[in-house]
């Protein structure tokens, strides 16, 4: 409960900076549409690879504070997960699908190398808004969105950014959990059980349209030569 108030107030003192930010410089701010998609696993629940294929769209705000760095922050629809195909033919098939759905927030701090390549590091929430656990073909009807999966998903973020095509912009980013958002007991038949946390692993292929990037570098510049 603690962790969650200091994510809360985290993310809180973010939006004030940003909200700072653009007072102090108002024409700067430069706004971004994000549509791409997860490749995704869930490390803990014995299930390998990046075999989860998910969205991962939504919108940004950016706020340059120098020529070379800015600060992000992003409201995202963000699908994680686990899969794997059937194994066997019998009834205990070993096929598995968990989906997972969010709405993420992260906060990135950028290093923008001459407009063509961008470098950024973060953190973000993530709300739990829908789940669904498959084992063996079948619903988990006990997994559900109280649980035993974590409401929130606490995510470090690594990414990289180029440049394509004027204002278009390719990203790739890695991200994962800080905090685990399962334990889970393993009891398969005639072995002893084990139990393993659970976090989620997962990569985000994705294009960037920012919106108003002319308006901001010019800007930029009249504020340096209108000090």
């Amino acid at each position: 409960m603690m962790l969650l108030k200091k994510i809360w107030i985290i993310t809180g003192l973010s939006y004030i900076l940003l909200h700072f930010s653009l007072i102090a410089d108002a024409q700067v701010i430069k706004g971004a549409v994000i549509a791409g998609f997860n490749l995704s696993q869930v490390d803990g629940d014995e299930v390998y690879g990046f075999k989860k294929f998910g969205a991962n769209v939504g919108v940004s705000a950016i706020v340059p504070f120098s020529d070379h760095w800015e600060v992000s922050i992003e409201t995202l629809f963000s699908q994680k997960g686990s899969h794997q195909k059937p194994q066997r033919e019998d009834s205990l098939t070993g096929e598995y699908l968990l989906k997972l759905n969010y709405l993420d927030i992260p906060v990135m701090v950028h290093f923008n190398d001459k407009d063509i390549v961008t470098f950024g590091l973060g953190f973000s929430y993530g709300r739990l808004t829908n789940v669904e656990e498959y084992e063996h073909g079948q619903r988990i009807e006990t997994t559900t969105i109280e649980g035993p999966y974590s409401r929130s998903d606490i995510n470090g973020i690594a990414d990289i950014r180029f440049r394509i095509w004027q204002r278009l912009k390719f990203n790739i980013r890695y991200a994962y959990s800080l905090k685990k958002i399962r334990t889970r007991e393993f009891t398969p038949p005639y072995v002893d059980p084990w139990t393993r946390d659970q976090y989620n692993n997962f990569w985000s292929f994705r294009m960037i349209y920012v919106i108003n990037e002319k308006q901001s570098e010019r800007a930029r510049k009249d504020n340096r030569q209108n000090p």
